[in-house]
């Protein structure tokens, strides 16, 4: 089943976010949650994430807006250090509050609690139509990037912010699908490289384990399985359907979060 669930979501997920250049993360990381610990799943989908995104620059990178990544990506990578460095502080916090509804036990963490905070968040831009319309100036680039970078290693969310900077700077769709990837590349790789300090310097248990790769494989492969699929069908998806879908979805990984039950 967790194999099922895995698989469904990246591939689905990959294909329908190709274009829009955020949800990936998003949405696969409550997934990897119900399998693994918050903190593990985070690392997890960041894995799948930065692997997507070599196969998508592989396929569209030629096209990114090298300003773009200058003004934009570098400060991302640098607030992407700091916020994947919180979120190892975060990590070794216990728990707040412990309850017990009918035979489901529910575990409130202040991890979780600003992940499920984060996510909600990011389900409004989603859902109101005022903030899906917001858009962002130029001279704004380099806070879009520290927001969106530290937002990507704290919690993996990136790509909300980070598309909603680059979508109205008067670049070409293939210019602004290649900017996405490549700059979503370069928050990856740092984000993966501090969890891994993160986990072999403090010898945490909670660490990525050898039973835990053959999921994160699967990921990786219905991920790029979800990339082809995009690419063929992606015209039939309006980009008001991904939001809406999006949307909810978060809404209701947040509550769930929020609220101790994954």
């Amino acid at each position: 089943m967790s194999y099922l669930i895995i698989c469904m979501s990246a591939m689905l997920v990959s294909g329908l976010t190709l274009f829009s250049g955020f949800g990936l993360g998003t949405l696969l990381m409550p997934a990897f949650a119900l399998f693994f610990p918050v903190e593990v799943a985070v690392a997890a989908t960041a894995i799948v994430h930065g692997a997507n995104n070599v196969f998508k620059i592989a396929v569209v990178g030629r096209n990114a807006d090298r300003d773009l990544i200058a003004r934009f990506g570098i400060p991302a990578v640098i607030a992407a250090f700091v916020g994947a460095a919180a979120l190892g502080y975060f990590s070794h916090l216990g728990e707040i509050f412990r309850y017990t509804l009918g035979s489901r036990t529910g575990i409130i963490t202040p991890l979780k609690l600003i992940m499920g905070v984060l996510m909600l968040g990011f389900a409004f831009f989603e859902l109101l139509p005022r903030l899906q319309e917001m858009k962002f100036d130029r001279k704004y680039l380099f806070l879009g990037g520290v927001l969106s970078g530290f937002f990507g290693g704290f919690s993996g969310h990136q790509g909300a912010l980070r598309s909603a900077f680059l979508a109205k700077v008067g670049i070409s769709t293939q210019a602004f699908v290649g900017t996405n990837a490549v700059i979503g590349f370069m928050v990856d790789m740092v984000r993966i490289a501090t969890y891994a300090i993160m986990f072999f310097s403090a010898k945490a248990s909670s660490s990525i384990g050898s039973d835990q790769w053959p999921l994160i494989i699967t990921g990786i492969i219905a991920a790029f399985a979800g990339v082809m699929l995009g690419k063929r069908f992606i015209h039939k998806v309006t980009m008001k359907t991904i939001q809406t879908v999006t949307g909810f979805m978060l809404a209701a990984i947040a509550v769930a979060l929020i609220t101790g039950i994954i």
